[in-house]
């Protein structure tokens, strides 16, 4: 469901107008996550990572309506909750195809619909692996599974006012115990600030830690 915002009323009425008309304005930022508890867990399981990746990274930015903001038919608003959008690799090809899968709360359905999905188009090649056209509340999520990045970033305002964050994981390193996979999220600063992905982060990290709990 769409959500009109009140802009007239709304707490972020300025800072949107400046960081959206006057001085259009993303950041990015990088941080370094510790997964072994999920690689862990999905592996006991006989479950896949990369869905996992997905299911808590779209289930923490669903906490906060500055991450699921958009423009709707010249209308500001924000969804109910966001579509993750990713990446599937053709190795073939050495090309990609997005796909995208609906959030559900139970990790275990969405895990089932992911597997569905891409054996239902994931080898299909071209710019949208799975037919039609992706839902108005799917976001950018994939991975750049082969480089361990410090730093990685995405911006692109110059065709429409696009205020969906956009998130990218990297190569995993090993550290003892700990397994540790770089996360970039880029944003607008227009509908997010410094201090609402500060949320989303410490939200993610409690996620991962207790990921055995969640989905049981």
């Amino acid at each position: 469901m769409f959500n009109k915002i009140d802009v007239e009323n709304w707490p972020r009425r300025e800072v949107f107008y400046y960081f959206s008309k006057m001085a259009p304005t993303g950041y990015s930022l990088t941080v370094e996550l510790d997964i072994a508890e999920v690689l862990k867990t999905v592996k006991e399981c006989n479950m896949k990572f990369f869905p996992a990746y997905l299911w808590l990274v779209t289930r923490n930015l669903n906490k906060f309506p500055e991450f699921r903001c958009t423009v709707k038919e010249n209308v500001l608003g924000y969804y109910d909750t966001l579509t993750p959008m990713y990446a599937t690799w053709h190795d073939d090809t050495k090309t990609f195809s997005f796909a995208w899968t609906e959030f559900k709360e139970d990790f275990k359905e969405f895990h089932k619909d992911y597997l569905h999905s891409q054996a239902e188009y994931g080898t299909n090649h071209g710019f949208l692996a799975r037919p039609g056209v992706p839902p108005e509340n799917a976001y950018t999520v994939s991975s750049v599974p082969w480089v361990e990045f410090k730093h990685f970033a995405v911006h692109s305002y110059d065709n429409k006012p696009y205020y969906f964050p956009s998130i990218e994981a990297g190569k995993f390193r090993r550290e003892s115990e700990r397994v540790i996979m770089p996360l970039s999220i880029t944003c607008h600063h227009a509908t997010t600030d410094g201090w609402h992905v500060s949320q989303f982060l410490e939200a993610l990290k409690e996620d991962i830690a207790n990921f055995a709990e969640l989905i049981t």
